[in-house]
């Protein structure tokens, strides 16, 4: 199969398909990184955190983040009143590091090999109401649903990577849901979060 070299972003948070961020860009490095991204010399992956040791500023042969990542596309941008820049990114096809370099400044390259998208798939009647918990979730973070130009609150793979982001857990545990072959499991892993929390 096709490699891909890739710009790769390491961030604290999971970015999925079908999933919009926006991030803040305020170093030279990374100004830089965007720019070849828009002009097409890269495409654009992101990966999350492992949980950092101590930095030794050198550079390093791996980079700090989980071998899973996603490829992502710049969307939309623009300039914040500190005169940093703000990009708007949106996940389109989950993708496997095989390796990675640094560069001098900081940033890094790497080699990556995509990987099967879950299908999408209706939300049963049993799962209804992940959807229906999502959707309020949106309603109390109006920030993060303006990121969208519609919602798929009907497709059970869309819907579970939207909870996969915004859950607050271990990027590890979110990793072990992703690479699974489809979204059954994280829905089932959502839906009795839920019910534990309405039935404490």
């Amino acid at each position: 199969m096709k490699t891909l070299e890739m710009a790769l972003v390491i961030q604290e948070a999971v970015i999925l398909p079908g999933g919009r961020q926006e991030i803040r860009v305020v170093s030279p490095n990374q100004l830089l990184m965007v720019a070849s991204v828009l002009k097409g010399d890269y495409r654009l992956a992101l990966a999350a955190s492992k949980s950092s040791g101590k930095s030794s500023g050198k550079v390093n042969s791996s980079p700090p983040c989980y071998s899973t990542a996603t490829e992502c596309e710049i969307i939309d941008f623009h300039q914040l009143d500190d005169d940093s820049l703000s990009i708007v990114i949106e996940g389109r096809q989950r993708v496997k590091i095989l390796s990675a370099a640094q560069l001098r400044d900081g940033s890094w390259i790497a080699r990556t090999l995509a990987c099967q998208n879950w299908q999408d798939e209706p939300i049963g009647e049993k799962f209804e109401i992940i959807s229906a918990a999502l959707e309020q979730f949106y309603e109390v973070n109006p920030d993060l649903l303006e990121l969208y130009n519609q919602v798929h609150l009907e497709d059970a793979t869309w819907v579970s990577q939207r909870w996969l982001e915004v859950l607050p857990m271990y990027n590890k545990d979110k990793l072990q849901l992703v690479e699974q072959p489809n979204c059954h499991k994280t829905m089932a892993f959502v839906l009795q979060l839920l019910k534990s929390h309405v039935d404490a």
